[in-house]
């Protein structure tokens, strides 16, 4: 049954309560309908879809909005208050007493949703309708209440967005510098200056000679400067260039824009519509009362995203209350992001070869207390939610591509990559060993996108049952206070994380080892940059930090972490890191964030004659029994040690069926 749409007009009181503080001042809903004609999902019964707008205001003056860069500039109502709005997506038990009382919410990647492709084995959608997309239901039939919001103003149209205002000086628009970083996949006239079809920040008078276009073809090299008549903005989007941009080449263009959004209301957001869904009631217009935790997951820029949100102390709530109790960051590597400064770009991030020198990868990188040796900083992620006693329980999860492309060790070493530096007793830090950022189809193949096609077939090894797993501890550690698992993941003292030359590569024919993860430096963008304020681009490069890496086996696959059946038990090698193809250019950098597949031999013969080091299936296994077998033991043994769900073994087992008959057809 469709329930008529309502409109939800919270209680004059709300109102002006939160006109006086800030936060949650309305829910705008625009669609409100029982999911799947109300079919009950196990004891919390029928869910239903709640979808439309948030409505914030932010003091400026109050002392826990004083972090957002700008937010004093920004435009305000006749109560002095800075106003926003974004959309909301919400699913929840019909009866909120039937639920489980935790929010679970998935800050988006670029407007989009995840949770239920990964933790219900879900068909993915925008807005899930038929069986397909809500999968197995296995997080409903628990009882969680599931939610995600637009935190960004500028992602391509049809995502879930965040207006946001536009600061300003007295009424004056506000320039400044934008840069856009091109390194096209293929020889082209015309590049976007925006990320990934993103929008762009309006450019000031587009034919200045104030805007400068630079070129060069490492991330170290000077840049060289390209003559001005030769190229020149074509749209608010886009720039051409004579003679066009090389393929796998690097381009900056360096433009004065205007109207800078103050981008930090997309983590105080965050913080104000939890924060309500968590303490208000129904008397307030909740319309998912009763909540008592909140755990908050992000993948990749999310990630980062909520490493961001913690370390700038927006675990707190403007009434002194914690926010999430728990934070999942998947695979979001050392960094943080553009999300709290003038004219920041919030989708971008920082690669070998794309997204070059972004402010990403930025001291401190660990949840205990480091120094940097260079400027002699002194800090953690967790150092506002420790002041402020909003530290949530922690869980950083790691793929090999994170050590090659997102100065992974960083995570959990000193910044000279000298000692092991454990994570607190709050904190837990895992590796899938051998996994890459983006998993690849199977039967392995290229990559799809064109702009990031690799040498090798793309890495297809599947690793959501750990997500999964690893999800259920975070969930019984923040309700119950059942310890999760140990922390595992590659370290300098079992000697399992070491510089790329040590790694122990073996001898794989037609690749170049060791392959050489990017670099990450200390980035100066001017003296103002302690304000959130860009005054130098392309950043000035200081000393590099240490990047270390997996140690490797006598397969190539990782020695330390996470080692799941087909890792344990291999029919190949599987990295987190692929050569770009040379059609793209720059083939001796890594492509993007995917992994490469590397088969074994079947035979001997076969591996003697290619001069292959790594020895052949028929070397390991007897028969396919014998290796299943194998596959079986392996998975007994994660599920006995709490990083594996014993639902998952027969899908595995079948997985590792299917990849003997295509390794050995």
């Amino acid at each position: 049954m469709r329930l008529r749409h309502l409109r939800l007009i919270v209680p004059i009181l709300l109102v002006v309560a939160a006109a006086a503080e800030g936060g949650v001042t309305r829910l705008e809903i625009t669609r409100r309908e029982t999911v799947l004609g109300g079919r009950a999902f196990g004891a919390a019964g029928p869910y239903e879809k709640v979808v439309g707008r948030v409505h914030f205001t932010f003091d400026p003056k109050a002392p826990r909005n004083q972090g957002i860069v700008d937010l004093a500039l920004a435009p305000v109502n006749t109560r002095g208050l800075v106003e926003a709005s974004a959309d909301f997506y919400l699913l929840k038990p019909v009866d909120p007493a039937r639920g489980n009382g935790r929010l679970f919410y998935e800050a988006g990647n670029r407007g989009t949703k995840r949770i239920l492709p990964v933790f219900q084995q879900a068909a993915g959608a925008d807005d899930p309708a038929s069986e397909a997309e809500f999968g197995n239901g296995a997080l409903m039939a628990q009882g969680f209440t599931l939610l995600w919001m637009g935190w960004q103003w500028d992602v391509p149209a049809g995502r879930m967005r965040m207006t946001m205002p536009i600061a300003t000086l007295g009424g004056v628009p506000i320039t400044g510098l934008v840069r856009g970083n091109i390194i096209p996949g293929a020889n082209a006239t015309v590049a976007a200056i925006a990320d990934r079809g993103h929008d762009a920040y309006p450019v000031v008078e587009p034919g200045s000679a104030d805007h400068v276009l630079y070129v060069r073809t490492h991330p170290t090299d000077r840049p060289a400067v390209v003559p001005r008549a030769r190229w020149r903005f074509v749209s608010a989007t886009t720039i051409t260039l004579d003679g066009g941009f090389e393929a796998g080449r690097i381009y900056d263009v360096v433009y004065r824009a205007r109207d800078p959004r103050v981008i930090g209301v997309g983590l105080a957001g965050t913080r104000d519509l939890v924060s309500y869904l968590r303490y208000a009631s129904a008397a307030e217009g909740n319309p998912s009362p009763g909540l008592n935790r909140a755990i908050g997951w992000g993948v990749s820029q999310t990630g980062r995203f909520l490493r961001h949100f913690v370390y700038e102390g927006f675990n707190e709530d403007e009434a002194g209350r914690i926010v999430f109790d728990g934070v999942f960051d998947q695979v979001g590597g050392a960094g943080r992001g553009s999300f709290n400064h003038r004219f920041g770009q919030q989708s971008r991030d920082q690669l070998q070869h794309f997204n070059i020198q972004y402010p990403v990868d930025m001291f401190p990188f660990t949840d205990a207390d480091t120094t940097d040796p260079v400027t002699g900083a002194t800090g953690s992620l967790l150092t506002r939610a420790r002041q402020s006693n909003t530290v949530p329980k922690m869980v950083h999860l790691l793929t090999n591509s994170e050590y090659f492309n997102r100065a992974g060790s960083l995570v959990h070493t000193d910044a000279a990559g000298t000692r092991d530096v454990p994570p607190p007793p709050t904190s837990r830090i895992y590796m899938v060993a051998s996994a890459p950022h983006i998993v690849g189809p199977f039967p392995p193949a290229p990559y799809a996108d064109k702009d990031f096609v690799g040498q090798a077939p793309m890495n297809p090894l599947v690793y959501t049952p750990v997500i999964r797993a690893l999800f259920r501890a975070l969930d019984r550690w923040v309700a119950e206070g059942v310890e999760p698992p140990p922390s595992r993941y590659p370290t300098l003292a079992d000697g399992t994380l070491v510089a790329p030359a040590a790694a122990g590569w073996p001898v794989i024919p037609g690749v170049v080892m060791p392959p050489e993860p990017m670099t990450t430096y200390r980035l100066d963008f001017g003296p103002e940059w302690a304000q959130g304020r860009v005054t130098v681009e392309p950043p000035r490069l200081g000393a590099a930090f240490t990047s270390l890496v997996p140690a490797v086996d006598e397969t190539g696959n990782d020695r330390g972490g996470i080692r799941l059946p087909q890792i344990a038990v291999p029919l190949a090698t599987h990295t987190g890191w692929n050569y770009r193809a040379p059609a793209i250019g720059a083939p001796d950098r890594l492509a993007s964030e995917i992994g490469a597949y590397r088969p074994l031999a079947r035979t001997a013969a076969e591996r003697q004659a290619q001069g292959d080091s790594r020895p052949a299936i028929e070397e390991r296994y007897p028969s396919r029994d014998a290796y299943l077998g194998r596959i079986a033991q392996a998975a007994v043994r994660l599920v006995r040690d709490g990083y594996l769900l014993a639902d998952d073994v027969p899908d595995l087992i079948a997985q590792a069926a299917t990849h003997w008959d295509w390794a050995t057809r």
